[in-house]
């Protein structure tokens, strides 16, 4: 059982300061000589792994220690660097920012020790020259248990510059590991929700993440990244790698002719937020999952006995998903028979009656709509009642993030008693469907998905 994958965690002192680019450039970069590199997010966001999967021919996973517990943190990690020869973690916001309320949980600082990884501090020196050693001296004293393996000086004007900053972090002890000069053809278009999804542009993907590449390979100093990435040693805790296999138990038995039930799983650019964990832990429990494109396929998948609609942007294709209308009226028939169905976020829009005044599903007795209010945060949840993917009172993580608004936004029977920050119900049960706002990861939870499985076989 190999737990010494060579491993960096890329962090910085804030958000904006350049983590994406330096961490994708570093995973093509790496790839490009030759190596398997695994690639990784601290958080729960969807949209970055895509870039990572392009820049490493590897799935994108997520490390949250909110979401799966820090007891699933190395486990997880173990599982996705499977095979391969380094590891790269890109954090999220700054180095020392966790889940609000939670002192260190979910930082960057809290996975980068969880994992026992060196730190590469990003920098964003745009505005600053001697002033970068305090910055660095404080990120680096603040919690002796991180390591602060050496600082990448993002957005550099010019050769003086450097020589000042340089000159300035001689005597800090965190070696320069990297200097990057503003480049203005390796920013990524951004939204009302980030950067603008891989499903959205890949051609234009590929070419960022090469320029990204490029930038890193011409800036930094690659051979003492991977020293320091083989320097790490064994993650601590003696963690086995999680399996989809291990977590789920035994597959669902068969029945009947033996074939497995069949999962549809929406994708394509509508629906491009998923954890991969989530269609590993479906087959696991026994089930086929078969990806579609609500975008393009006019039919489900042949056989379908159960629907997931994971996060995405419904709302940026509300024309286009509203005029599939074979689609649509398969999707009602599917979910109003009680077959199993699990919306979240961007699903649970597509199950509403209208979205900005266009149809949708109409599965769901609720009209949804676009606002100028972000909705974002950890949450505390609970089970209301008994649905196909949990029981009542069954509690897990989850995460808000969109510019939406559902009304009503519980149903009859809601999805999830939230605890935190503000205690409220929200979300839909009926029949077979559970539609809820909240993103969840099944690890935290695998009977999530052995619960979904069994019901598309009896349903």
């Amino acid at each position: 059982m190999v737990t010494s994958v060579p491993r960096l965690v890329v962090a910085a002192p804030s958000s904006g300061s350049g983590k994406t680019t330096v961490a994708t450039g570093l995973m093509a970069a790496f790839a490009a000589r030759g190596l398997a590199v695994s690639p990784h997010k601290v958080g729960p966001d969807y949209i970055d792994p895509g870039y990572h999967a392009l820049a490493t021919g590897r799935t994108g996973r997520n490390l949250d220690a909110y979401l799966c517990g820090p007891e699933l943190v190395a486990p997880l990690f173990l599982h996705g660097a499977r095979g391969c020869d380094l590891a790269v973690v890109e954090g999220v916001m700054g180095l020392y920012d966790g889940a609000a309320g939670e002192g260190e949980l979910a930082s960057t600082a809290h996975v980068a020790k969880l994992l026992g990884a060196p730190v590469v501090l990003v920098v964003d020196a745009s505005s600053q020259s001697r002033s970068v050693a305090a910055l660095v001296h404080g990120f680096a004293s603040w919690d002796p248990e991180v390591r602060i393996g050496g600082v990448i000086l993002n957005k550099v004007g010019s050769d003086r510059h450097e020589e000042l900053l340089r000159e300035a972090l001689d005597a800090s002890g965190v070696p320069v590991l990297g200097v990057l000069r503003r480049a203005a053809q390796v920013d990524t278009p951004s939204r009302h929700l980030g950067l603008v999804p891989v499903a959205e542009r890949r051609s234009a993907a590929v070419e960022a993440v090469s320029a990204m590449a490029e930038q890193v390979a011409r800036g930094c100093d690659l051979d003492a990244l991977e020293a320091l990435a083989r320097g790490a040693g064994a993650v601590p805790g003696g963690f086995a790698p999680w399996t989809p296999a291990s977590s789920s138990h035994q597959p669902t038995r068969s029945a009947g002719n033996g074939a497995p039930p069949v999962v549809a799983v929406a994708g394509g650019s509508a629906f491009s937020f998923s954890y991969a964990e989530h269609t590993e832990l479906l087959a696991a429990a026994g089930a086929e999952v078969v990806t579609f494109d609500p975008l393009h396929d006019e039919r489900l998948p042949e056989g379908t006995a159960g629907l997931v609609v994971g996060g995405g942007f419904p709302e940026v294709y509300a024309g286009e998903l509203s005029a599939n209308e074979p689609l649509r009226k398969e999707i009602a028939e599917l979910a109003l028979g009680g077959a199993p169905v699990a919306a979240e976020c961007a699903g649970l829009l597509y199950l509403c009656r209208e979205l900005d005044g266009r149809p949708m599903c109409g599965v769901l007795d609720a009209t949804a709509r676009m606002t100028e209010r972000l909705t974002l945060g950890y949450r505390d949840a609970v089970a209301v009642g008994d649905s196909v993917l949990a029981a009542a009172g069954t509690r897990m993580r989850g995460h808000e993030f969109h510019r939406t608004l559902v009304e009503p936004g519980a149903g009859a029977a809601p999805a999830w008693g939230l605890r935190a920050p503000a205690r409220r119900v929200e979300g839909f049960v009926q029949q077979g469907v559970h539609a809820s706002y909240l993103h969840t990861h099944w690890a935290s939870e695998p009977g999530v998905a052995r619960r979904f499985v069994e019901r598309c076989r009896t349903s």
